[in-house]
């Protein structure tokens, strides 16, 4: 073939290199607009990972390339005043220059012409000058191709908010460093890596608010270094920083980073009767975020993966390749560029973790792309991992109020204990509530006692009971339990005797109201599908139909209907009481009776239950306000929340965060934060811990415990969680579904065995109210204590 590369950046050269190399008889030629070994930009970095992939595609051009590496294995995170540091992370880094250099130097080598100083106006006026079979289109993130093709490529281009600077520094650093700093105006963060025997890369980051505050657009580019050098002068030890981009005047380097997704890469082009196709690679056709490294990474890797198309797939033509290509790298890329964006997200978001100490903070900012979790941690520094494990435990049982324990070996973060009011969990494991569709007339039976106390027994700190509705017309089904006649209390007493007698585990009880949703048929029937008969009457916060054509028209609920409906959950909250439930949660998600007035999709009411966001959530605030007051004062109560309801025009992550600030105001003790389930239009973003991003936000941002549910299925999900501060427990739901006892199995993958506490710490409520009154009696002896120094006075004896 004649293969042309517009672009000479790692992506152009290493795919010539090594389509020459799998066969010589190709012609490929490199076009570069800019001179021969010319370049712009410091260093890059490699994982170990990375230079493993590129020693199996060319031996001969890795081997060189590792010759030039500068290797670390540490991480240091340097925040208020402490250094926190972890090692075995497996870096190398080098000059892009000197990167560019021996990749043209093997493209040489092997014959693949380069041609520089042209600058390509027109890819088919270069295919057809060519004779070109293929043209590949790596021509950067500004790439002139793409925009040319935009109707096939399909670009989604996100500007982020953060203003950042690419700077050198002859000041050598041993560890990939990771530098915060305050300032009046806001956080400043620099990431820092030597690439070289002599300098080193050195980025300085800030949010375009806090940029704008401090005067940086107004500033010469020599102000903005001065600036730079003063405010991270004790890291740089008397070293100056270095600008290699003299053409840009002003803060004109100061730049924002482009998220670039494709949802296309191959356009195809008639050029003199022949097809050809345009195929986009490196930044042309995705960006990932420096702060994990891969933007060259992916280049190279592109390069070799459409090379092994060719290889494996040529002979079944072209059109076979690209599609294999394409296919293969788009799922391979989706995964770095979602991992890149949560990397991103938490940069651009530092002053969210600022509250955090330097130990949890750093855990944070290693864990923050969710590819690094605990237990991959630990297998690269066991020392650290224990150490942190230890500092954690430190603070749970002070927290707790409860004395470590004397074992040894470290405790994982899931199983830390959490002191809520007066309850005090044994870990940080629940079971969420999960529709079983098996009540009779609302009651709950044999089979909720086996569902229930089964996993009680298995090793959880606490079990929910499923939505459990106010009155007969709240129901979902006619399968779904209640709590609004004599029996129903009976039989919830029923097992939730069981449960405390039986196990170390609390139970909780979550309250809800159908709303447009009721009146359906079990799941197993056709779910969310009207009755064939018996349908009760639907209300909403304003009429809806949640799927279209097929349900039930809810009505509009009126004055009356609202003060029934608070009376049916204040009279709920009572029963709980005499059931004994040691936990209660208000469900105000999912599109249910309470969400419908919080979500702007399905609330258009006039009066002040509607319009902006305060008015929607003023019902829901009136019935947590009205079960509060009967719900017992040491007890806690959560509210279940959808943060996102996917859905344009709906309720967004940013709402959600002032929907939960009403809800502390309101003296709730935590959000449980779950997403969507409002409209039948919704188009969720599904992976492992999706829902997490939510939790973490609420409770970093507002100040509120949180409890992180969706798609969490392993103990490393739930410590990495814990541990890192996005929630204080983990509601674990279909891998409960499967195995009643995950918690207790979990442990054993782990080879931790779950310490036996002091029972009655956990049974009773009498002891509960003893260490209650004694840290009272204790407060006021000494003149008012907070509780955190009540905590250290209680592990004093």
């Amino acid at each position: 073939m004649n293969i042309v590369c517009i672009g000479g950046g790692p992506a152009g050269l290493y795919f010539g290199l090594l389509m020459k190399k799998q066969d010589p008889a190709h012609e490929i030629t490199v076009i570069e607009r800019n001179r021969a070994y010319d370049t712009f930009g410091w260093g890059v970095v490699f994982s170990d990972q990375t230079l493993g992939n590129l020693v199996a595609a060319d031996e001969q051009t890795a081997r060189t390339i590792l010759q030039s590496f500068n290797h670390w294995d540490d991480i240091d995170v340097h925040f208020k005043g402490q250094t926190v540091t972890s090692g075995g992370h497996g870096f190398c880094g080098i000059g892009r220059k000197r990167l560019l250099n021996i990749l043209q130097a093997r493209c040489e080598e092997l014959g693949v012409r380069l041609v520089f100083e042209t600058d390509v106006a027109d890819d088919q006026d270069i295919a057809r000058r060519y004779g070109a079979d293929l043209v590949i289109a790596c021509d950067g993130l500004n790439s002139r191709v793409r925009t040319r093709y935009a109707s096939t490529y399909q670009p989604e281009i996100d500007t982020r908010h953060c203003r950042f600077v690419w700077l050198g520094t002859k000041k050598k650093f041993d560890a990939f460093t990771f530098a915060f700093e305050r300032t009046e105006y806001g956080w400043f963060q620099a990431h820092c890596y030597q690439y070289d025997g002599d300098t080193s890369t050195f980025i300085v980051e800030t949010p375009e608010e806090v940029w704008r505050k401090a005067g940086l657009e107004g500033l010469s580019q020599e102000e903005g270094i001065a600036f730079c050098e003063k405010l991270f002068a004790k890291y740089l030890d008397g070293h100056s920083l270095m600008s290699n981009a003299a053409h840009l005047r002003g803060s004109a380097m100061w730049i924002k980073f482009p998220r670039i997704v494709c949802r296309e890469w191959v356009h195809w082009n008639e050029v003199d009767g022949r097809r050809v196709p345009v195929v986009l690679m490196g930044d042309a056709a995705h960006t990932a975020h420096f702060s994990i490294g891969s933007g060259t990474k992916l280049a190279l890797e592109d390069a070799i993966e459409l090379a092994r198309c060719f290889a494996q797939n040529g002979e079944e033509g072209i059109d076979a390749v690209l599609t294999a290509y394409q296919e293969l790298r788009s799922v391979e890329v989706l995964k770095i560029q979602s991992a890149a964006r949560n990397s991103m997200e938490w940069f651009e978001n530092v002053e969210r973790y600022t509250a955090m100490e330097a130990e949890q903070f750093a855990y944070s900012m290693l864990t923050r792309s969710q590819r690094l979790s605990h237990e991959n941690l630990r297998l690269r520094d066991a020392a650290y991992v224990a150490r942190f494990e230890d500092w954690i435990a430190g603070r749970a049982f002070a927290q707790a109020g409860l004395p470590l324990p004397v074992a040894g070996g470290s405790i994982p973060p899931m199983f830390t204990p959490y002191r809520v009011r007066g309850t005090v969990l044994k870990n940080r494991i629940l079971v969420s509530p999960m529709a079983q569709y098996s009540a009779v007339d609302g009651v709950a039976g044999d089979y909720h006692l086996v569902h229930l106390g089964a996993r009680a027994l298995g090793g959880a700190a606490m079990v929910f009971a499923e939505m459990t509705c106010v009155s007969a017309d709240a129901r979902i089904t006619p399968g779904c339990p209640g709590m609004y006649t004599p029996e129903h209390t009976a039989a919830w007493k029923r097992i939730v005797d069981f449960v405390h007698a039986n196990s170390d585990a609390k139970i909780a009880l979550q309250l809800g109201h159908a709303g447009a949703k009721g009146s359906t048929r079990r799941a197993w029937d056709g779910i969310d599908q009207p009755l064939d008969e018996g349908n009760w009457p639907l209300v909403s916060a304003s009429p809806q139909q949640y799927l279209e054509g097929v349900s039930q028209v809810a009505r509009e609920a009126t004055r009356a209907d609202l003060e029934r409906i608070k009376r049916d959950f204040v009279r709920a909250t009572g029963e709980a009481v005499k059931a004994g439930f040691d936990w209660l949660e208000l469900h105000c998600a999912h599109g249910y009776f309470l969400s419908s007035f919080i979500s702007p999709l399905t609330n258009g009411r006039t009066d002040e239950y509607g319009g902006g966001i305060e008015n929607r959530c003023r019902y829901p605030l009136e019935v947590f306000h009205a079960i509060r007051a009967v719900w017992p004062d040491d007890q806690p109560i959560s509210v279940r929340l959808s943060a996102h309801d996917w859905v344009e025009g709906g309720l967004t992550p940013d709402d959600a965060v002032e929907v939960a600030r009403l809800f502390k105001e309101a003296g709730a003790d935590m959000i449980d934060v779950s997403s969507g389930q409002v409209s039948k239009k919704e188009k969720p973003v599904y992976g492992r811990m999706f829902q997490t991003p939510f939790a973490d936000r609420i409770r970093n941002e507002v100040g509120i415990p949180t409890i992180a549910v969706g798609a969490i299925f392993e103990a490393d999900h739930a410590n990495s969680i814990v541990a890192s501060g996005r929630a204080d427990l983990c509601a674990i739901a279909r891998p409960h579904l499967a195995d009643p006892a995950w918690t207790l199995h979990e442990a054993a993958k782990l080879g931790y065995t779950p310490v036996p506490w002091p029972k009655q710490y956990y049974a009773g409520k009498l002891q509960l109210e003893r260490n209650l009154e004694r840290e009272r009696q204790m407060a006021a002896a000494a003149g008012g204590l907070t509780p955190q120094q009540v905590a250290a006075k209680l592990l004093e004896g």
